[in-house]
Protein backbone atom coordinates (compact mmCIF):
# COMPACT_ATOMS: atom_id res chain seq x y z
CA UNK A 1 0.00 0.00 0.00
CA UNK A 2 1.27 3.43 -0.93
CA UNK A 3 0.07 6.82 0.22
CA UNK A 4 1.05 9.22 -2.56
CA UNK A 5 1.20 12.49 -0.63
CA UNK A 6 0.95 15.38 -3.13
CA UNK A 7 1.74 18.68 -1.44
CA UNK A 8 2.20 22.28 -2.45
CA UNK A 9 0.83 25.80 -2.27
CA UNK A 10 -2.78 26.71 -3.00
CA UNK A 11 -3.47 26.67 -6.77
CA UNK A 12 -0.33 24.71 -7.62
CA UNK A 13 -2.56 22.07 -9.24
CA UNK A 14 -2.73 19.36 -6.59
CA UNK A 15 -6.32 18.25 -7.12
CA UNK A 16 -6.27 18.56 -10.91
CA UNK A 17 -3.05 16.56 -11.13
CA UNK A 18 -4.29 14.06 -8.52
CA UNK A 19 -7.40 13.40 -10.62
CA UNK A 20 -5.23 12.76 -13.70
CA UNK A 21 -2.89 10.55 -11.66
CA UNK A 22 -5.84 8.56 -10.29
CA UNK A 23 -7.05 8.00 -13.82
CA UNK A 24 -3.60 6.86 -14.98
CA UNK A 25 -2.86 4.59 -12.02
CA UNK A 26 -6.24 3.44 -10.74
CA UNK A 27 -5.30 4.67 -7.25
CA UNK A 28 -8.08 6.11 -5.10
CA UNK A 29 -8.13 9.85 -4.56
CA UNK A 30 -8.63 11.15 -1.03
CA UNK A 31 -8.22 14.88 -1.45
CA UNK A 32 -7.84 17.44 1.28
CA UNK A 33 -11.15 19.22 0.75
CA UNK A 34 -13.26 16.12 1.33
CA UNK A 35 -12.30 16.33 5.00
CA UNK A 36 -11.97 20.12 5.21
CA UNK A 37 -15.49 20.61 3.86
CA UNK A 38 -16.93 17.89 6.09
CA UNK A 39 -15.49 19.31 9.30
CA UNK A 40 -16.03 22.93 8.24
CA UNK A 41 -19.78 22.21 8.02
CA UNK A 42 -19.78 22.00 11.82
CA UNK A 43 -16.68 23.86 13.04
CA UNK A 44 -15.04 27.01 11.71
CA UNK A 45 -11.77 26.56 9.84
CA UNK A 46 -8.77 26.73 12.15
CA UNK A 47 -10.66 26.32 15.43
CA UNK A 48 -9.37 23.68 17.82
CA UNK A 49 -12.20 21.19 17.15
CA UNK A 50 -11.74 21.71 13.39
CA UNK A 51 -7.99 21.06 13.57
CA UNK A 52 -8.35 17.98 15.76
CA UNK A 53 -11.22 16.37 13.82
CA UNK A 54 -9.65 17.06 10.42
CA UNK A 55 -6.44 15.36 11.52
CA UNK A 56 -8.25 12.42 13.13
CA UNK A 57 -10.24 11.79 9.95
CA UNK A 58 -7.16 11.97 7.75
CA UNK A 59 -5.30 9.54 9.99
CA UNK A 60 -8.21 7.11 10.34
CA UNK A 61 -8.56 6.91 6.57
CA UNK A 62 -4.79 6.45 6.08
CA UNK A 63 -4.64 3.74 8.75
CA UNK A 64 -7.64 1.80 7.46
CA UNK A 65 -6.53 2.09 3.82
CA UNK A 66 -3.11 0.75 4.78
CA UNK A 67 -4.68 -2.16 6.70
CA UNK A 68 -6.89 -2.98 3.71
CA UNK A 69 -3.99 -2.56 1.23
CA UNK A 70 -5.77 0.28 -0.59
CA UNK A 71 -3.28 2.73 -2.09
CA UNK A 72 -4.29 6.38 -2.03
CA UNK A 73 -3.43 9.72 -3.52
CA UNK A 74 -3.76 12.46 -0.91
CA UNK A 75 -3.57 16.20 -1.60
CA UNK A 76 -2.19 18.44 1.12
CA UNK A 77 -1.64 22.15 1.37
CA UNK A 78 0.92 22.80 4.10
CA UNK A 79 -0.42 25.57 6.29
CA UNK A 80 -0.26 26.82 9.85
CA UNK A 81 -3.48 25.23 11.17
CA UNK A 82 -2.09 21.73 10.61
CA UNK A 83 -0.24 20.47 13.66
CA UNK A 84 3.39 19.64 12.94
CA UNK A 85 3.11 16.12 14.36
CA UNK A 86 0.49 15.29 11.71
CA UNK A 87 3.22 14.31 9.23
CA UNK A 88 4.89 11.93 11.70
CA UNK A 89 1.48 10.52 12.64
CA UNK A 90 0.58 10.00 8.97
CA UNK A 91 3.82 8.12 8.30
CA UNK A 92 3.28 5.97 11.40
CA UNK A 93 -0.35 5.22 10.48
CA UNK A 94 0.68 3.94 7.05
CA UNK A 95 3.98 2.25 7.90
CA UNK A 96 2.58 0.44 10.94
CA UNK A 97 0.34 -1.47 8.51
CA UNK A 98 3.19 -2.20 6.11
CA UNK A 99 2.57 0.71 3.74
CA UNK A 100 4.79 3.47 2.46
CA UNK A 101 4.29 7.25 2.23
CA UNK A 102 5.70 8.85 -0.91
CA UNK A 103 5.92 12.63 -0.64
CA UNK A 104 5.65 14.49 -3.94
CA UNK A 105 6.08 18.23 -4.00
CA UNK A 106 4.35 20.40 -6.60
CA UNK A 107 5.70 23.90 -7.22
CA UNK A 108 4.71 26.74 -9.51
CA UNK A 109 5.86 30.28 -10.26
CA UNK A 110 4.30 33.00 -8.10
CA UNK A 111 2.76 34.73 -11.13
CA UNK A 112 1.12 31.55 -12.37
CA UNK A 113 -0.09 30.67 -8.87
CA UNK A 114 -1.82 34.02 -8.57
CA UNK A 115 -3.38 33.63 -12.01
CA UNK A 116 -4.73 30.20 -11.09
CA UNK A 117 -6.12 31.30 -7.72
CA UNK A 118 -8.91 33.21 -9.44
CA UNK A 119 -9.96 30.25 -11.59
CA UNK A 120 -13.71 29.55 -11.31
CA UNK A 121 -13.00 25.81 -10.94
CA UNK A 122 -11.58 26.51 -7.48
CA UNK A 123 -15.07 27.42 -6.27
CA UNK A 124 -16.22 23.78 -6.36
CA UNK A 125 -14.72 23.07 -2.92
CA UNK A 126 -14.76 26.57 -1.48
CA UNK A 127 -11.06 27.00 -2.15
CA UNK A 128 -9.22 30.28 -1.81
CA UNK A 129 -10.05 32.38 -4.91
CA UNK A 130 -8.83 35.87 -4.07
CA UNK A 131 -5.29 36.96 -4.92
CA UNK A 132 -5.61 39.73 -2.35
CA UNK A 133 -6.61 37.29 0.37
CA UNK A 134 -3.85 34.88 -0.71
CA UNK A 135 -1.25 37.64 -0.39
CA UNK A 136 -2.60 38.67 3.03
CA UNK A 137 -2.55 35.07 4.28
CA UNK A 138 0.93 34.50 2.90
CA UNK A 139 2.22 37.67 4.55
CA UNK A 140 0.61 36.63 7.84
CA UNK A 141 2.45 33.28 7.70
CA UNK A 142 -0.64 31.15 7.07
CA UNK A 143 1.22 28.87 4.64
CA UNK A 144 4.25 28.30 6.85
CA UNK A 145 4.81 24.71 7.79
CA UNK A 146 7.76 22.52 8.68
CA UNK A 147 9.60 21.05 5.71
CA UNK A 148 8.02 17.80 4.61
CA UNK A 149 10.09 14.65 4.03
CA UNK A 150 11.79 14.54 0.65
CA UNK A 151 11.14 11.48 -1.52
CA UNK A 152 13.24 13.03 -4.27
CA UNK A 153 10.24 14.13 -6.30
CA UNK A 154 9.43 17.75 -7.01
CA UNK A 155 7.54 18.80 -10.13
CA UNK A 156 7.16 22.33 -11.47
CA UNK A 157 3.61 22.74 -12.79
CA UNK A 158 4.09 26.27 -14.15
CA UNK A 159 4.26 25.33 -17.82
CA UNK A 160 3.03 21.75 -17.78
CA UNK A 161 -0.44 20.42 -18.44
CA UNK A 162 -1.85 18.44 -15.50
CA UNK A 163 -1.85 15.23 -17.55
CA UNK A 164 1.86 15.70 -18.34
CA UNK A 165 2.73 16.22 -14.67
CA UNK A 166 0.62 13.20 -13.69
CA UNK A 167 2.52 11.10 -16.26
CA UNK A 168 5.84 12.24 -14.80
CA UNK A 169 4.64 11.31 -11.31
CA UNK A 170 3.47 7.93 -12.59
CA UNK A 171 6.96 7.35 -14.07
CA UNK A 172 8.53 8.32 -10.74
CA UNK A 173 6.26 5.91 -8.86
CA UNK A 174 7.09 3.13 -11.33
CA UNK A 175 10.81 3.78 -10.84
CA UNK A 176 10.37 3.22 -7.10
CA UNK A 177 8.74 -0.17 -7.72
CA UNK A 178 11.60 -1.21 -9.98
CA UNK A 179 14.33 -0.04 -7.63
Amino acid sequence: MNLVFLHGAPAVGKLTIARELAELTGLRLFHNHLTVDLVNAVFDFGTEPFVILREQIWLLVFREAAKQKVSLIFTFSPESTVREQFIENAIEAVESAGGKVIFIELVCSADELERRIESPSRGQFGKLRSVEQYRELEQAGAFEFAKLPDSGASFDTTNKAPKETASLIQEFLSSLKNA
